[in-house]
């Protein structure tokens, strides 16, 4: 199970990887010096989540993604919207720690790696004591007071060390698994090794070039059996951590929309990777059209504030609408404090646009 790295077609995809390479940093000064930037990072979250989906042969709608994000959701979850949901989620973490967290051993892989998968739960009663106090004797283990003030410790400890555990997506033993769900000769630790090789021997190639290698040997290895979704996330972060997108992730998945199946999943590699070099400068430049929409929008909204109060919730609602593809009047009611039928009043003044047609459980967003 090899990902052969002989024979790259460096010479002829020099054009188009340094076109998208300008492409993506043009964006990333955009957005790094943009009043919206809080804004547009939001926004781009939950639209490539739901490109994710699509890009997978599955539809999500955004705003179900959206109330879902809310806890607002009126119909249960479908499987569909949980794996967007953990799209959307598992972006979020990648930006909020440093650039080279995401493929460091503590990053969104921890967990994956080859040898005993067994959880630590923390240290048991007498093993605290000793990390406490390694002093002690027997008789102040004996102590009532001090042994239950331990087992306190203990719990607590336990509790931590399973919390900071759950917080991450932990790797069941093979043997634990259903074989219904999951093939039981389907070696992740070995595909994972081989890509993690491919990570190190492409150090010295162009970052541009380095990520849709490591995104098309991620498809090719197949290295999670449920999430093909994680190697495009990861190869944002690779042009993350290189310093070609330091203030965004990319939107990999908005990019590979708007390429052709046909040649996202050629069996010729050479027209895989060049379409993979055009998806990153795709979502560049609709990166570029959603921050210059959302600009606009944000001054014709703001010719509304004048003569208002200070204290209009309007100036609050404009960056909430900036900030979420679509939001609702439960949205409204609870980010900005005020009545159902308040947030449905300060809605209509704004004059947005209403999304869903509906009389009632309805939605605005700027398009």
């Amino acid at each position: 199970m090899r990902y052969d790295l002989s024979k790259l077609p460096v010479s002829a995809m020099f054009a188009p990887v340094s076109a998208a390479t300008a492409a993506l940093t043009r964006l990333d000064e955009r957005i790094a010096r943009s009043p919206l930037r809080e804004g547009w990072i939001a926004r781009s979250h939950f639209s490539d989540a739901v490109a994710s989906l699509w890009v997978d042969g599955e539809l999500v709608h955004l705003e179900d993604l959206v109330l879902h994000d809310a806890s607002m959701g009126v119909r249960a979850p479908t499987h569909e919207l949980t794996i967007a949901h953990d799209v959307l989620r598992t972006r979020r973490r990648i930006l909020l720690h440093e650039p080279a967290w995401a493929l460091s051993a503590d990053g969104v892989l921890r967990g994956r790696s080859t040898g005993d998968c067994s959880a630590d739960t923390g240290p048991t009663v007498p093993e605290y004591q000793r990390m406490v106090d390694p002093d002690n004797d027997e008789d102040d283990v004996d102590d009532p007071l001090a042994k239950q003030l331990a087992e306190m410790d203990a719990v607590l400890a336990r509790s931590e060390a399973l919390i900071s555990g759950a917080s991450q997506p932990a790797r069941t033993a093979s043997r634990d698994r259903n074989p219904f769900v999951y093939e039981p000769d389907w070696d992740e630790d070995t595909r994972l090794q081989e890509w993690r090789t491919v990570l190190t021997e492409t150090e010295a190639l162009p970052p541009v070039l380095r990520a849709v290698l490591l995104l098309d040997s991620w498809h090719q290895l197949q290295v999670l059996q449920h999430a093909p979704w994680l190697g495009r996330l990861l190869a944002g972060a690779v042009l993350r951590e290189t310093g070609v997108s330091t203030s965004n992730l990319v939107a990999v998945n908005l990019g590979m929309k708007q390429i052709q199946r046909e040649r996202r999943a050629s069996r010729d590699r050479n027209t895989r990777l060049s379409a993979f070099v055009d998806a990153l400068k795709a979502a560049a430049e609709l990166g570029m059209k959603d921050h210059d929409r959302l600009l606009l929008a944000r001054q014709q909204m703001q010719h509304r504030l004048a003569g208002r109060r200070a204290s209009s919730k309007l100036p609050q609602l404009i960056e909430l609408v900036l900030a979420k593809p679509m939001v609702s009047a439960g949205m409204i009611a609870e980010e900005l404090r005020v009545t159902p039928q308040g947030a449905l009043k300060i809605a209509a003044e704004l004059n947005l646009r209403e999304l869903t047609g509906r009389g009632r459980f309805r939605a605005w967003g700027v398009l």
